[in-house]
């Protein structure tokens, strides 16, 4: 109990514009989650860090948005056929062991080196995982984009797997693949441990069902949604038990998501699968600047670095405003890419008529 009421202290005072702010955070978070799939913590939980939530009031808080969320998203991809249902319950079986995982590591660095070393370490984690996911999906979606049709094919890891005949085999039927239940166990774990420490499964899940286990980005990114909503639950249960979850911060995102992640999905019957992967590596890479903009602040607190606290407040500013544009960025390409499909097609019914 103690504890608990120790962290709610730490629970931040909301005004107009802070709220304004968080509505603002959700909706283009819930654009972006039903759009690339994943929850949009990489969005989401920067955005209540760059506001002064704790690390891990925004991991947990995000974690009790997102099952809500995901599962408004998943009904509406599978409505549209995208959704492997049977690939999303069983990653989310290993996902949900990950979770527990996470929750405990999450627990262990808060007791040994107190918020700011969590704060470290969710910031330091957003930033290495960013970089090199970021990185890689941009690359992979350039090369995708310059083939005649863009559409994914199976990498060599992808097949080399699929060929390996380890029992139990298991057919999925909407991703069309067989592959062997073991080589998606370590997908799905990440997948969970790192949405319970950092709140960022999603984007190790999508390209993890992409690169390793060979489903392509469409249906990796609808089926991310089912794994998001199962093990989101079971996270935030757990999270709840712990005294982090901060309902305010919920309802408030939450509000914002529901709107923008329904959106987000009808704009992936627009665009090619491409176009999914670039907005997903662009936005993750603005985000990892403004990340580490952040990680001074919190290497002060714990003693490891001297900086004046002008410097501090300088960066902690260019971290909002770089955080600011990765979400109008999202935004821009999201909502600008639906209007060229939509207006192409537009187009095209109209040559027909006429013709």
């Amino acid at each position: 109990m103690h504890d608990m009421i120790q962290q709610s202290a730490n629970f931040i005072d909301l005004n107009a514009l802070s709220v304004t702010f968080l509505f603002l955070v959700g909706f283009i978070g819930g654009l972006v989650s039903g759009f690339i799939g994943s929850g949009g913590a990489f969005v989401l939980t920067p955005g209540m860090m760059s506001l002064g939530v704790p690390g891990t009031v925004a991991v947990a808080s995000n974690m009790c948005h997102k099952f809500p969320k995901a599962m408004v998203g998943a009904f509406k991809r599978y409505k549209y056929g995208q959704v492997d249902l049977k690939l999303g319950i069983v990653m989310a079986a290993s996902a949900g062991l990950g979770v527990q995982a996470g929750i405990q590591l999450q627990q262990w660095i808060l007791r040994m080196w107190g918020q700011a070393g969590s704060n470290l370490y969710v910031s330091l984690s957003f930033v290495v995982v960013l970089v090199i996911v970021g990185g890689y999906v941009f690359k992979d979606a350039l090369h995708a984009d310059q083939t005649a049709d863009g559409i994914d094919k199976p990498t060599a890891l992808a097949k080399k797997l699929q060929s390996i005949h380890l029992p139990p085999m298991i057919h999925f039927k909407t991703a069309d693949i067989t592959i062997s239940l073991w080589f998606t166990v370590p997908v799905g774990f990440a997948t969970g441990m790192l949405a319970a420490t950092i709140a960022v499964g999603g984007f190790i899940g999508v390209p993890g069902m992409m690169y390793v286990v060979g489903v392509g980005g469409l249906i990796s990114s609808a089926t991310e949604l089912v794994i998001a909503f199962l093990m989101g639950l079971a996270g935030s249960i757990n999270w709840a038990l712990h005294g982090m979850v901060d309902i305010r911060l919920v309802l408030i995102i939450l509000a914002g998501s529901l709107l923008g992640v329904q959106l987000g999905a009808i704009g992936t019957t627009y665009v090619k699968e491409s176009m999914i992967k670039i907005v997903m590596a662009t936005i993750m890479l603005i985000v990892a600047v403004s990340r580490a903009l952040a990680v001074p602040q919190y290497l002060v607190q714990l003693h490891l670095m001297n900086l004046s606290q002008n410097t501090i407040d300088i960066l902690g500013k260019f971290s909002f405003i770089i955080m600011c544009l990765a979400l109008l960025t999202g935004a821009f390409i999201i909502l600008g890419s639906m209007w060229k499909a939509k207006r192409a097609e537009q187009l095209l019914d109209e040559g027909i008529e006429t013709a």
